[in-house]
């Protein structure tokens, strides 16, 4: 359970002669950003440029900065939910006001920023060309759970390493193996599953602002051909022909056999690329209140605008001045949530009407003095977050005759 007014933020800054300057009371303007298709978080921050003991900000904040975001719920401690250097930096006056507006990402921006050559044999592992690639640009590499299958002979030739690390991973996907991100957890890489987060939000129709629901075949693969080396005369060799959702044309994709594969591999591997890009394209934004803990690559729970079930979050954005976030979605395929391993959280707040199913209801938040109440709709009229009993809810109907602090998981 989050109580969003609780919702903190504290940014710090660290110079380079390593000295730590909390700058959170200056601070007018916040945001983290994880995109599709990009392995860099971004933050973003306007500071007011004033001038403390130690000088004006705008002389402490330089390039190459190092900038530590924390947030916290509740009464709970603060974590670190961001990190990053500062790449860009640019004051702005306003008549007797200065403003300082910098940019900050994580260690994976030179990735994203840098080509290189690679050239990896046949036979080798998944989680093996990634180490190699990371070591080779001293990023270490800390929390590795994704797959190790192996991979053809493959010349990466004047690329973007994050292009090569993401093609990586996508082509062990096609091999069978799980779709994975590839993220800063700290100051360490961490190669993770999508959805592999122990706690999943939950996003209400009453607690989601707003949502754009899209559906487009503009990407859509109908048809993929696997083909092997060229005979003779010159004319590739075609081993299989795999048809999708014809019915919206023909747009077809190549693909070459390896020659480590079997003709039966290689069909494999063509299936798997029909499977990924071979259905529409269904896409979902919403926007919500900010939960500073969700991050790219989780999974979380929407039911709101007819929609409901699981997502995978594939680019969020958090606003940590309006405490609003936006999310942009994509179906998960079904999952299996495990009490034992993985915690549901719903987010409730006051105004919330909801189910009560019957039990007991206290006299206060903390303490044990209690009655029992019977089942029915109640509304939330109050939130103490980190109590025993944090919700007091009020009966709505003549079914229910609650009227009390009631426990988390009484009520849906």
């Amino acid at each position: 359970m989050i109580d969003i007014s609780t919702v903190r933020y504290k940014v710090f800054l660290v110079d380079n002669k390593n000295t730590t300057y909390n700058i959170t009371d200056f601070i007018h303007g916040l945001s983290l950003e994880e995109n599709d298709r990009e392995i860099s978080m971004r933050i973003s921050f306007t500071v007011r440029n004033d001038e403390s003991v130690k000088g004006f900000l705008s002389t402490l904040a330089k390039l190459g900065s190092l900038v530590c975001v924390l947030a916290k719920d509740g009464h709970g401690k603060y974590k670190e939910v961001a990190r990053g250097n500062v790449v860009d930096w640019g004051i702005t006056r306003k008549s007797t006001m200065h403003d300082l507006k910098c940019s900050c990402y994580d260690e994976l921006y030179n990735l994203q920023k840098s080509q290189d050559n690679f050239y990896f044999r046949s036979g080798t592992g998944t989680k093996t060309r990634i180490k190699q690639i990371l070591k080779k640009w001293g990023v270490p590499l800390g929390s590795y759970q994704g797959p190790n299958k192996k991979h053809g002979k493959k010349k990466f030739q004047n690329q973007y390493l994050s292009d090569i690390l993401l093609s990586i991973l996508d082509d062990a996907v096609k091999k069978g193996g799980k779709k994975c991100i590839l993220r800063m957890e700290k100051n360490k890489v961490a190669v993770v599953p999508f959805g592999s987060n122990r706690v999943i939000y939950a996003f209400r129709r009453d607690c989601s602002r707003e949502s754009t629901n899209t559906k487009s075949t503009e990407n859509l693969v109908t048809r993929v051909k696997v083909i092997g080396t060229s005979n003779e005369n010159g004319n590739d060799s075609v081993y299989a022909t795999l048809n999708g959702l014809t019915k919206y044309g023909i747009r077809q994709k190549i693909y070459t056999r390896g020659s480590d594969e079997t003709a039966k591999q290689a069909k494999k591997s063509a299936q798997t690329i029909l499977n990924e890009n071979g259905t529409v394209d269904r896409s979902l934004t919403i926007q919500a209140p900010d939960v500073p803990y969700v991050r790219k690559g989780d999974i979380v729970f929407v039911q709101t605008g007819g929609i409901s079930g699981f997502y995978y979050v594939m680019g969020v954005q958090h606003n940590a001045e309006s405490l609003s976030m936006s999310m942009d979605l994509e179906k998960a395929e079904e999952i299996a949530v495990s009490n034992d391993k993985t915690k549901t959280s719903v987010i409730y707040k006051v105004g919330d009407v909801v189910s009560f199913q019957g039990g007991k209801h206290f006299l206060s938040a903390s303490g044990a003095r209690n009655s029992v109440a019977r089942a029915g709709k109640a509304k939330i009229t109050r939130i103490k977050a980190w109590t025993k009993h944090p919700y007091f809810l009020v009966h709505t109907d003549s079914k229910s005759n609650v009227y009390g602090w009631v426990n988390e998981g009484s009520f849906h």
